[in-house]
């Protein structure tokens, strides 16, 4: 168990400190400035792609909106509001401002990440496709680079078969024993058999499912953002102005002052948009 511990506080150290914030933040804005501003420029384009007649014809196809959802359902969760907490609550009010900024950068990241995946996946079969970042690391890079590949796929799998399950999981679990007194367990497992029904149920059904649970989520997401904002409305100029002044330095709310601000802001960002 020790070992354990110590491998994880190893790769969290490396992935999650000196190596993301640098990596991820110059490489977005590298992509930002080469593609002239991408996510600025094709801004209105993008209502027009999810309007209907973009949409799939082909019963075997999914709708550019329903491809939306499936991503905005695999981005949007607990994190982005139990992370955001710990992120002021270690950075301080700044924290949200590099939140922002990140967020815009991490759009052009996200967009280069998404058209490889277009560029270099293969047909399967009459009706299926096989992609993701391995298949663009082997039909672009060259099959030399399969041990990259191979590398890639597998902390993918670590990542997505335990890492960020166990962490939404544990979120909800934990939301449903504080507020209601329901055991974790039993959470867990009516989170694993819902999962289970639908996953297997191949990419049409999370589409479809996504298509009525995102939006609702969406909705009483920015809803409850709003009551919040509008119950303390007269505090809004007060909170603009604390969010700025401590992004910058001006004003030291936590122990590291910006060094802080900046660090959990941006980790925080590039966590819940997935930029990269």
């Amino acid at each position: 168990m020790e070992f354990l511990q110590t491998l994880f506080g190893w790769i969290g150290d490396f992935t999650w400190g000196w190596s993301l914030i640098p990596i991820l933040v110059i490489f977005g804005i590298f992509i930002t400035i080469a593609t002239g501003f991408v996510q600025i420029e094709y801004f209105g384009r993008m209502f027009r792609v999810l309007s209907n007649k973009n949409n799939a014809d082909d019963s075997n196809q999914i709708s550019a909106r329903e491809a939306l959802l499936v991503s905005v359902g695999g981005r949007v969760g607990g994190g982005n509001i139990a992370g955001v907490a710990v992120a002021i609550t270690l950075g301080g009010p700044g924290a949200v401002f590099w939140m922002w900024a990140i967020a815009l950068v991490g759009m052009a990241t996200s967009l280069v990440e998404c058209s490889l995946a277009q560029l270099f996946k293969r047909k399967v079969g009459e009706h299926s496709y096989r992609g993701g970042p391995a298949a663009a690391i082997i039909h672009g890079l060259g099959k030399e680079y399969r041990w990259l590949a191979v590398i890639y796929a597998i902390c993918l799998i670590a990542a997505f078969g335990l890492g960020f399950n166990a962490f939404q999981g544990n979120t909800v679990a934990g939301s449903m024993q504080d507020s209601f007194g329901i055991d974790r367990v039993w959470t867990g497992i009516a989170l694993a058999a819902i999962s289970g029904f639908i996953i297997f149920g191949g990419i049409h059904r999370i589409a479809k499912v996504s298509d009525v649970v995102v939006p609702i989520m969406a909705i009483g997401y920015l809803a409850m953002a709003l009551i919040v904002i509008l119950l303390n409305i007269t505090s809004l100029p007060g909170v603009i102005y604390d969010i700025v002044t401590n992004a910058f330095g001006l004003q030291e709310a936590v122990g590291g002052g910006m060094g802080a601000a900046v660090a959990q802001g941006l980790r925080r960002g590039l966590f819940s948009n997935e930029a990269g």
